[in-house]
């Protein structure tokens, strides 16, 4: 029987993070690795997985997708789009991030994962492990209530971020505060957008048994964070404690002895029946230390190519933001396997840590002797 986190901080809430988005510093967590239910902050990965088809081709802004009868008959909260019916995949985007729309989210699932949600959730939690979220399970695409569907403020905060770096090119749409379709308007349930000064998004959750949950990130001058708060009694709480919490981010930013986050690339094996036979999404995090902290600090380096121009097996060691800080990543792989990686450009703008010209044997090979050494890596193809 899986543990349920008790309430924390005189019954307002169960668990909270605030973290830096774009270091990986963790500036104050509090349960942040005890269970609780996600509710709607599920749809972050199901948004997750629906840029990756989108940048990967599988998906298009204004390609149509079929409403089934089960996504249909999803409650409570939905758009009512009727069985058979079309929706623009960029409009279901905005269903879910907007207006957290159960049905669509289910459609998003169903299109993205040969018509079966429950396919796309267990492709989700393999996603979930495989970007290091280390106590997530999901049972479906919308966080309707499931008693083994559950997941930590560390690993919330960890998928967040891993959209805010992957997909900086669809952050927008977590942002918008009121949205119009079929001459009905739907209003952002985060209350902080608008209110909070620097308030840039994120999600909503809610289900009796999850109580009131909310991711927000801000940004002020060259900052940019976020703040979890999970399981609070009702909407007033959640938005009051995620508004202490980036308060107090803030207020710590001169502390420079918090760990933070490493980015990472791992593929995924399952194909998706989808536009194109195979899916593998791209940038994703780990997170190998302790339970308050971010493995690492962001990396990158100096020399840059395009993807195309190679072929082949080889090994991928992280997808990083700054130029300064792969460099760093290229100097520790050198240093524990002899081996001299390469960067190359990421179609998000991030910058990969690749070495190529290997054979799937001398792949593999490599990818273990880094793993062994504590280096997260992935052979891709």
């Amino acid at each position: 029987m899986l543990f349920i986190a008790s309430i924390a901080n005189a019954a307002n809430y169960r668990a909270a993070m605030v973290a830096d988005m774009d270091s990986g510093r963790v500036l104050y967590s509090e349960n942040a690795t005890d269970l609780n239910y996600p509710a709607s902050l599920t749809k972050i990965m199901t948004l997750y997985l629906t840029f990756d088809a989108l940048e990967h081709g599988r998906l298009h802004l204004d390609d149509y997708l079929i409403v089934s009868n089960a996504a249909a008959n999803a409650e409570p909260v939905k758009l009512g789009l009727p069985a058979g019916s079309k929706i623009t995949v960029e409009d279901a985007i905005k269903a879910v991030a907007v207006h957290s729309a159960n049905d669509v989210a289910r459609v998003l699932a169903e299109n993205l994962k040969g018509g079966k949600e429950g396919n796309f959730a267990s492709l989700m939690t393999r996603v979930a492990k495989e970007i290091g979220l280390s106590r997530t399970n999901f049972e479906n695409s919308s966080g309707l209530p499931d008693d083994d569907h559950l997941s930590t403020a560390r690993d919330i905060a960890l998928m967040s971020m891993a959209v805010y770096k992957h997909f900086p090119q669809y952050w927008k749409y977590f942002g918008i505060k009121t949205w119009t379709y079929a001459g009905k308007t739907y209003t952002n349930g985060n209350r902080l957008l608008g209110s909070y000064p620097g308030c840039d998004g994120m999600k909503t959750g809610y289900t009796n048994k999850s109580k009131y949950s909310l991711v927000a990130t801000a940004r002020r001058g060259d900052h940019h964070l976020m703040a979890v708060v999970l399981g609070a009694e009702n909407k007033d709480v959640r938005a009051a404690e995620s508004v202490r919490l980036l308060d107090k981010g803030f207020a710590m930013l001169g502390a420079s002895n918090a760990p933070a986050m490493i980015v990472k690339e791992t593929p995924v094996a399952t194909p998706v029946e989808s536009r194109q036979p195979q899916y593998t999404p791209q940038p994703q995090y780990d997170n190998t230390q302790s339970v308050n902290t971010f493995a690492g600090a962001y990396h990158a380096a100096t020399n840059t190519m395009p993807a195309a121009s190679h072929g082949g097996p080889g090994v991928q060691f992280g997808a990083f933001s700054t130029r300064d800080a792969a460099s760093n990543m290229i100097a520790t792989v050198q240093r524990a396997t002899g081996a001299t990686p390469i960067i190359e450009t990421a179609p998000n703008g991030l910058f990969r840590v690749r070495a190529y010209g290997l054979s799937e044997a001398a792949a593999q090979s490599l990818k273990n002797t880094a793993s062994a050494k504590g280096i997260d890596c992935y052979v891709f193809h």
